[in-house]
């Protein structure tokens, strides 16, 4: 079988790169390992923790502010089994509509292990034991990443797991350890949390969040320690062990005092590292960086092998979804013949927490470390009218501009509706605003993107309106 394109992945990255080629006229196969198409954002990620982020949020409404806005309810109970179920089909029906998409886009979708016989042949092994081989122009790998462990604590999948079994427990923990204060972390520990479990955070930062600007890591802290949490800052976990249906982690204080937490499951959320086993890359001749097994790529994101592209977590860069999808339309395009471009500075990252945090471009960290000249606006949602009727009040828009132009370097945001809110500042920095620029566009009032604006009146010339 002879292609243009062979895209070994159908995860974001993996199945937008494949429709793109489709699109611009290659004949194009995507390669996938599991039954299902997705990869891990779509069957163990992104998409089924926003459905138990939601479903928790429901039910964390209903038992703690329905009252205030005038909703009684009696006898409130989770049927964890139908929310556990909900989310299924959530994952299903997302997965399914990349099926259909393959298919309208006569894109072949080939299930089996991946890997290079050379860097024109795939050889595709089917669970069957069969094997069947690809030919093709150019292969993109798009095979992402899976859950990083720690060598000294074995995982089992059953008390001691990963971001993957805690979206399939099938039952609310009574007392979570989460190792790891980063983002699928305090997502997935939320979840429960709010469905009534303890749940004890165990960093190794003095902070959360610790890639983002520390004024969201702080302000989340205060929120997720009202909704119970508890944060072990600065910690050092040792190891855990498992006895019966209780784990004990084991961890050092920043004293060096020897410490543990007793619980029914312990959560590893360390971050993830790329997945590149079985591909058999060596036999074409690329390496993998030996921390984080990354595959180095130009600026093209092409390998040290002519025609071979890697996208996504296999990469250096941020491990998300849409830079995955990006630079899968990227190499999609340059191998079409275009000049496609990324600003890497500008893609967002974004915690889905509720409030939710959100971010793109720098932190006030790196300009100080860089000496940039900058000015600084903030406005809390406690002051916005919008927020103080749904009731979310915790929060605030940190805007970063440049002392001498005002251009916009950076906006920082935690509160409702962040996730979808950071796309103003997006592409806002596309288009090289001021912060006078988004201060004098009109908002609808009453919305939570007025805080934008009154952000930038800060920034500008400190005379946000109303505060």
């Amino acid at each position: 079988m002879q292609y243009d394109v062979i895209v070994i992945g159908s995860g974001p990255g993996g199945y937008v790169a494949a429709i793109r080629c489709a699109q611009l006229g290659l004949k194009t196969a995507i390669v996938e390992k599991y039954a299902t198409l997705g990869g891990t954002c779509l069957n163990v990620g992104c998409i089924p923790s926003k459905a138990l982020l939601d479903s928790s949020e429901h039910y964390h409404n209903a038992a703690h502010a329905f009252k205030t806005h005038g909703i009684n309810l009696d006898n409130l109970k989770i049927d964890f089994g139908q929310m556990i179920k909900r989310k299924q089909e959530v994952v299903d029906a997302n997965t399914s509509g990349i099926v259909y998409l393959m298919k309208k886009n006569k894109i072949d979708t080939h299930y089996g292990v991946g890997s290079f016989k050379d860097k024109n042949t795939i050889i595709v092994k089917k669970n069957d034991g069969t094997e069947t081989e690809l030919t093709s122009k150019n292969v993109i790998i798009a095979t992402g990443s899976k859950p990083s462990a720690l060598p000294f604590l074995k995982i089992d999948k059953k008390r001691i797991i990963t971001s993957t079994e805690a979206l399939t427990l099938t039952e609310i923990p009574k007392h979570l350890v989460l190792i790891g204060g980063g983002v699928i972390g305090l997502e997935l520990g939320s979840v429960y949390a709010r469905l009534g479990a303890k749940v004890s955070v165990i960093e190794f930062m003095d902070g959360i969040i610790p890639t983002m600007d520390k004024a969201l890591g702080k302000e989340l802290q205060k929120v997720l320690t009202k909704l119970g949490m508890e944060f072990y800052l600065g910690h050092k976990v040792t190891g855990a062990t498992v006895k019966g249906k209780e784990v004990t982690v084991t961890f050092d204080t920043p004293k060096g005092e020897k410490q543990e937490l007793k619980g029914d499951y312990c959560l590893v959320a360390v971050g993830r590292v790329a997945y590149t086993d079985g591909l058999g890359l060596d036999k074409i001749g690329i390496t993998v960086e030996e921390r984080g097994r990354k595959i180095t790529v130009n600026d093209h994101l092409e390998t040290s092998v002519k025609g071979v592209y890697a996208i996504g977590d296999v990469i250096k860069g941020a491990m998300l979804a849409h830079k995955a999808e990006d630079e899968g339309t990227l190499v999609a395009e340059i191998i079409a013949g275009q000049k496609p471009h990324i600003d890497y500075n500008l893609i967002p990252g974004v915690v889905y927490t509720w409030p939710e945090v959100a971010a793109v471009g720098q932190t006030e960290e790196q300009l100080k470390a860089a000496g940039v000249k900058y000015k600084t606006g903030s406005f809390p949602f406690k002051a916005s009218g919008r927020a103080r009727a749904s009731g979310d009040l915790d929060g605030f828009v940190k805007v970063l501009a440049d002392a001498t132009t005002d251009e916009i370097l950076g906006v920082h945001m935690i509160g409702p509706r962040a996730a979808d809110m950071i796309a103003e500042a997006v592409v806002a920095m596309e288009y090289r605003a001021s912060a006078e620029d988004i201060s004098r566009m009109s908002h609808a009032h009453p919305t939570y993107t007025e805080a934008m604006r009154e952000a930038c009146l800060a920034a500008t010339d400190n005379r946000p309106i109303h505060m």
